[in-house]
């Protein structure tokens, strides 16, 4: 069963409502239905076949939705890239993928090349569309997919710095969405959704349950999370749902100006990282208890529990505090460090079970071997769930820093300030952000011939090698890193360097 099926059935009944519009541009669900099956037929035409990989490095544009369905129509395995990434970053996504041909905007397709991607085919992303994929008549059935088999890798960073993808199926696409109507959001054909999220990420799994339903998609055309312009857009066009916000746009929002109101809103939807109590106390006088939080991953989208707008009404801290409850069609276990279940009530490594589960990590039999334990995948998390089935949230195994919703992993920036000449030691961590809840810190030692070196200029650096959002926001050098008996850095004695950004010393 191909999860296209989805909006297939959706067309049937809503041919002539609206389904996507971004700025002054705007499609039918019949026409998308066409845009679909049109950049499907071009993909054909250049040679590829159901199964090979198409990548979408883009920004937020009208012609996302049409690429990512019409990869699916087609059988295809669709790898959408964060357009925020590095050249050379999205270069690895498309070597490890293999992928044939990648969708880009015509500014990125230069870093590509300079990166060394060389794909069969190059498809140019204008904000109206794919040109070339336009002038393709679609014909043909949507392709018969077996419900394992792969229609989305979803490339995640592993603690190694290096993205894995994980290889999404038919069936967990589905699973994904049916639980998505049944727990997160029972989207209906009069709701209209304000995409301001990437597209390649969490709000783009949410265009598939609310296309299936007969929604209107709206794609937000401005130029970053602008608080003010979102509010006011909310309100002009009666916009009812706002999906997968991380923790800092609501914080974001909170700051806006207080005149400005969203009374038209039934659910605003937020994961990716914690958040603070104190937020989401403010967030629900503010918006009314209209909030939903998701925990999960990319290896299991949307997800893996949920605090749901109902419980919000009247819940006491430990209830605001945790992650909420078990998701429908999902198993969660607590295990400890030899893998065997805990008591409820103890911590634990969170460790999840359901179709939502991916298959696996692409073409990596050694981070699965890892990542499996009794058909339960092993979340890296640490939480416990208590006797009222809350799951709370303690810590993370490894060091991951999450800013902003982005998970940025202390290695791959390590890895980046070590190549700079002067560099003779770095460590990498997350330290407390009022706006992004985490931000990147990192002690240097510098070789002895280097002491003119400033910070600046080492952020610089990070940034003409990395994506901007996960470059250090603060430097600090020091003569030697603290490190154990065993030679491992201790990080937690070099955190006390550093100031909480966004504060007023």
């Amino acid at each position: 069963m191909n999860v296209f099926s989805l909006f297939a059935n959706a067309v049937l009944a809503w041919r002539d409502r609206p389904a996507v519009r971004y700025g002054g541009l705007g499609q039918t669900y019949g026409e998308l239905d066409e845009a679909a099956a049109s950049f499907c037929a071009h993909l054909d035409s250049l040679g590829l076949r159901r199964g090979d990989r198409v990548a979408l490095y883009m920004s937020n544009n009208f012609g996302y939705p049409a690429g990512l369905l019409g990869a699916f129509r087609g059988g295809y395995v669709a790898v959408p890239i964060n357009a925020k990434l590095h050249p050379r970053e999205a270069a690895y996504i498309l070597s490890d993928s293999g992928a044939r041909a990648v969708v880009v905007e015509p500014e990125k397709a230069d870093g590509l090349r300079a990166a060394g991607a060389e794909p069969v085919a190059t498809i140019y992303a204008h904000p109206s569309g794919f040109v070339d994929a336009q002038k393709t008549p679609g014909v043909g059935p949507p392709a018969d997919c077996d419900p394992d088999e792969p229609a989305w890798l979803f490339y995640t960073s592993g603690t190694t710095g290096r993205p894995k993808g994980a290889a999404l199926s038919h069936r967990n696409l589905i699973a994904m969405s049916v639980n998505c109507l049944a727990d997160i959001c029972g989207f209906r054909p009069d709701d209209r959704l304000l995409h301001a999220a990437p597209l390649s990420h969490g709000s783009g799994l949410y265009l598939i349950p609310a296309l299936a339903r007969g929604a209107e998609n709206v794609i937000d055309a401005g130029s970053g999370f602008d608080p003010e312009r979102i509010l006011r857009f909310v309100a002009e066009e009666r916009i009812t749902v706002l999906p997968f916000l991380a923790p800092t746009m609501i914080v974001r929002l909170l700051d806006a100006d207080p005149a400005l109101s969203a009374p038209t809103l039934r659910a605003m939807i937020y994961g990716g990282a914690p958040i603070h109590l104190e937020h989401l106390r403010a967030a629900i006088r503010r918006f009314g208890p209209v909030l939903t939080q998701l925990y999960g991953q990319g290896e299991a989208p949307m997800t893996i529990s949920f605090l749901p707008s109902w419980a919000l009404e009247d819940a006491d801290d430990e209830t605001l505090q945790s992650a909420g409850f078990v998701r429908a069609g999902v198993e969660i276990r607590i295990l400890d460090g030899e893998g065997a279940e805990v008591a409820p009530g103890v911590s634990g490594e969170i460790a999840v079970r359901g179709d939502v589960v991916m298959r696996g990590y692409w073409r990596n039999d050694a981070a699965n071997a890892a990542a499996f334990v009794d058909g339960f995948l092993r979340t890296g998390d640490i939480g416990a769930l208590d006797a009222r089935g809350r799951l709370r949230l303690l810590d993370r195994r490894h060091d991951v820093i999450i800013s902003g919703g982005s998970n940025i992993y202390p290695r791959e920036v390590e890895d980046v300030l070590t190549r700079h000449p002067a560099v003779k030691e770095a460590i990498v961590f997350g330290v407390p952000d009022r706006e992004w809840g985490e931000s990147v810190a990192a002690a240097v030692v510098l070789r002895g011939d280097a002491s003119d070196l400033d910070a600046q200029a080492l952020i610089d650096f990070c940034r003409d090698h990395l994506a901007s959002f996960k470059k250090p926001r603060q430097v600090k050098f020091v003569a030697e890193l603290p490190k154990n008996a065993y030679g491992k850095v201790l990080r937690r004695e070099l955190r006390g360097l550093f100031t909480v950004r966004g504060s007023r010393e």
